[in-house]
This record gives C-alpha cells, structure tokens and sequence, in this order.
C-alpha cells in the first residue's frame, strides 16, 4: 500500500481537498485503483449535527454515514463510493478508545493520547486503504500545521511513515504565497514558517503545492524549494482557476504524476485524460446560459448546497450550456411576503434542510414555481414542502403543515417517520444512507431509465399516507415509493412542464459524466422554458 499525505498550512481552506483529489484522480487515469481518508479534527463524531454554516455541506455516503463535503469532492472526482471509515474525526477516535477502555480491552493500562489514540487513528487509515484493496490511498488530514487539535494526528501519520516505511508515504503540503504591497510581491515567509513547523514534528514534506492568485514565479519557486530542501520540481504552482477541474490539468503539466511514481516506486505511466479534459472543455465553454434558482437558507455560505451547484454544472456540461445559480434567502421571501427575487429565472431548486426557519418562504418558493409553469425540483425538505403547498392551495386544507413544523396542526400531510417516533438522541438517527425505490411511469422513469434505483436519504419526516389519496386525486402523483409501497420518494404534477421532486438526494450520487437524473431533466425543461 502507497500513502499520499496532504497537510496544509498557514490557514484553511486552502484547497488541500482539491489538491488531494487532483492528486488522485491523475493516478486514477494512470491506471491505479485510488481510495482516499479525511481526518477532521474536530470533536463532532460525524459531520451530521453541525450547522452548515459551520463546515458547509453534510455529505451522506451509501452506508448512511453522515461526512464532510470534502468527501463529496473525493467520490466526484474518483467516481466511487466511499464509506463511513473513510472519514476519521477527534469525535469518532476518542470514542472508540473510551469504550476500549470501558470494555477493559487496554487490561488496566494508563490510557494516554501517546500511544492509544494515535495507534486508533494509525489503523484507522490502514484499515479503510486495505479495505478499498487500493494501490494508493490519499489522506487530507484537516486543519492546519500547529493547531493544537491536529497535533495528534500528525504524529499519526509520522507514525505511519515509519511504520509503513520512507518509500511507501509521501507527504505533500499546501501553503499559502500571499501577494504583499502595491508591487504585488509573491512572498514565501509564511510557507517557511510552516514548512518549518512541520519538520519540527518529524515531518518532511516532499512536494509543496503553493497556493496564489497568480502562477508562482520561478525566483518564488526556487526560493520554496531551497528553504524546504527539495527539488525545485517538488514546486508545484496552484493559481486560482475557473474551475476546481482544471486543477489536474495544471498539475499533470508541472509533472506532479511522475513526481508521485518516482518518489513511492510506481511504474511509470502516462495518465490519459482525454476524458476529463473534454469534460473541463465542455464545463468551462457551454453555450447558452439558463438560471436557476435555490432558494436555502444557508446562501451566503455557498459550500452548503455544494453538490446541487456542482451537479447543476455537470448537467450543463452533458446538455451544453451554462447554468447560472441566483442564490435565494429563503427566509427573504418569507419576510417581504414577495416573490419578486424569482422573476426571469428558468428553474426553481428548493433543497433538503430543517426547521420553521424560511420554510414559508420555500413554499412561497414552490408555489410560485407551480403557478407559473416555471420548473421545478425539490429534494427532501423540498419535496415535503411541495407536498405541504398543494395541500393548503389545491386541496383547500387550511393549516396543512409538516409535524415538524407545526405539530399540533390539524393537517399534518407530512408526519415522522414511525420508527423516529421517541427517538432523543440527534446524531446519526435519522434514516440514512441509500434504500431501494421503485419507479412508476412519468419523467423521473424517462430519465432514470429504469423501474428500480437507488439513492442517499437523510430524513425523519415523510408524507402522511392518510392524505395521499386526495393529493393523487387532485393531480399531483406520487411515482416513487419505497420497497414497501408505504413510503413517497418522488411526486410529479401532471400538467406541468417539470414539477418533480424528491425524498431522496440525488445529487449525492452525481458524478462528471453522469449528473443526477432528476438534476439533468430539471436544466433540460429549464432549457426549453427560455426558449418558450
């Protein structure tokens, strides 16, 4: 097994996901089966309970596990499906030690950070990287060189370079080369520092990967390589771009892949990207331009609603054109009781969330949508929320409401789910995780192209089965439904040039060359609505 380490440096959010990813990806098209592992370190045991204002998006994988987006990022790049071992956090690790400890599996030894809990986190990543029966395992690790937090994962991973040995883990760290001064000087004194911190705990990073607005110029460069005593190759320039897809492109031509063989003992290959690059080509030059709209709750911080955003892109890739996303406060509509922001566009989003908080204007969202003839998708909270407008203003039930959000309303066309009932505990008791549905005929069954699928949830509510009859009655048909026949997972309005929506995430499961279904017919009557 081969070990790619990524670390970063002087702040986060540098792009270290990215660089991690691009990282894999190369080696992918070279031919290598790659698995990757985000350590976060933080105390949360799993992503699931954190406000996304906090770390963005919650990404949910197959098995149910509720991960960072950065994830997300990893199985779009790598087109796979990853696992919740594939996802390390403080939380997770401390907890498995202490229950160890409880079970008296330590046989009465002092406990400690050195060596217990970085001996977990050790076999941690070894235990995901042999499972996935990968060549190469990639591992973001978090956070940033010096907190105090990460400090016992990177002695996990010095560990695991010892134990695993110099020619199988390598270490590539990304920094940022600020832009000083009116001169707009690239300086380097920031990496130093942090290259410095990272030697000082036994780590030697073997590639630096330097983040800046503009390429890094060959004195910046050499300068890198001479402080951090590498090859002035090891150097690799990561510039702002367009898009985070060009980013492997731009490595392969810095010969980041051969740096990669070289240094762990890989034959050498030629990645063929023929694909990806045709890929970036069609995302970066679509032709006409269609406008979506999302209407969240959580748009200043746009990571929330990453995977909608970039399957949008995928879709207009595979259709092309260009999706342009109007991002809408939900709970602006809801105070200005108009829904004037949604004028011009040519498609309505309304994602998965929770609580009281803008849900109004979500419905105000989805009726407008409905009224107009503009199309429209809901997922989750979208799809209830759909369900909720018809209720009150096609069915002419006054009140009709979700039990989440008004539980003692005498309409509760969405209610909880059975087995939530009496459940206190937040974190990973929902239903998660990918189940069967079964697809009756209407246009998610054009799209999917088949009578069974599979998809991601993540919900506790789910649509009252004693109002159904009188939805269906009334136009509005449910043509998904769980293995049971019991559970609604797709509704479509007949009449309507695209109004579909539903319980389940599409865009978990959407990749560069295949984008949610439910997405690419959405951008597709979008489409055909400008041109109308």
């Amino acid at each position: 097994m081969k070990y790619i380490i990524v670390t970063g440096g002087v702040l986060s959010g540098l792009g270290k996901g990215v660089t991690a990813s691009s990282a894999g990806l190369l080696l992918q098209c070279a031919g290598y089966k790659v698995t990757a592992v985000k350590i976060d370190p933080y105390l949360n045991v799993d992503a699931g309970t954190m406000n996304p204002y906090e770390h963005g998006e919650v990404f949910v994988m197959t098995d149910g596990a509720e991960v960072d987006l950065d994830l997300g990022n990893y199985e779009r790049f790598l087109r796979c499906n990853l696992t919740a071992e594939h996802n390390i956090t403080t939380g997770k690790v401390y907890k498995k030690v202490i229950e160890k400890e409880r079970h008296g599996d330590y046989l009465g030894q002092t406990v400690q950070i050195i060596p217990h809990i970085v001996r977990e986190i050790v076999d941690g990543v070894k235990n995901a990287a042999k499972n996935a029966k990968a060549d190469v395992c990639v591992v973001e690790l978090g956070g940033t060189v010096g907190d105090i937090e990460s400090m016992p994962f990177m002695e996990a991973v010095r560990l695991l370079g010892r134990e695993e040995g110099r020619e199988n883990v390598m270490f590539v760290h990304t920094t940022l080369i600020p832009v000083v001064g009116a001169v707009g000087e690239q300086k380097t004194k920031p990496t130093q520092h942090s290259v410095k911190e990272l030697q000082g705990l036994g780590i030697r990073p073997d590639v630096i990967v330097g983040r800046s607005d503009e390429v890094l110029s060959e004195d910046i460069a050499a300068k890198i390589a001479f402080f951090a005593d590498i090859p002035r190759e090891a150097v690799i320039s990561a510039p702002d771009v367009k898009t985070i897809y060009e980013v492997p492109l731009l490595f392969l031509e810095q010969g980041f892949p051969q740096l990669i063989e070289k240094r762990l003992g890989l034959k050498t290959k030629k990645p063929d990207v023929k694909q990806w690059r045709d890929f970036v080509d069609r995302i970066s030059n679509g032709g006409e331009e269609v406008e979506i709209a999302i209407i969240g709750k959580y748009t200043s911080l746009k990571d929330s609603y990453i995977s909608h955003e970039e399957t949008l892109r995928y879709a207009g890739a595979v259709l092309g054109c260009k999706v342009k996303i109007r991002w809408i406060e939900a709970p602006d509509l809801e105070d200005s009781g108009s829904t004037k922001q949604l004028e011009g566009v040519n498609g309505v989003i309304v994602p998965g969330g929770f609580g009281n908080r803008g849900a109004e204007g979500k419905i105000m969202g989805a009726r407008w949508a409905r009224e107009n003839q503009i199309p429209y998708l809901g997922v989750c909270f979208g799809f209830q929320l759909a369900t909720v407008e018809f209720a009150r203003n096609v069915l002419g039930l006054e009140k009709a409401n979700s039990a989440e959000l008004d539980p003692d309303g005498p309409h509760p066309v969405v209610d909880i789910l059975p087995e939530q009932e009496g459940v206190v505990d937040m974190g990973a008791t929902m239903r998660l995780g990918e189940h069967e549905i079964k697809v009756l005929d209407g246009k998610a069954k054009k799209l999917y192209g088949k009578d069974i699928i599979f998809e991601r949830h993540r919900h506790r509510y789910e649509i009252n089965p004693n109002y159904i009859e009188r939805i269906e009655a009334k136009g509005m048909k449910y043509t998904g439904r769980d293995s049971s026949g019991r559970r609604m997972e797709i509704l479509e309005l007949e009449g309507h040039p695209y109004f579909v929506a539903s319980q389940f995430h599409p865009e978990f499961k959407s990749r560069p060359d295949a984008p949610s279904p439910l997405h690419l017919g959405l951008v597709k009557a979008a489409l055909d609505n400008k041109k109308a």
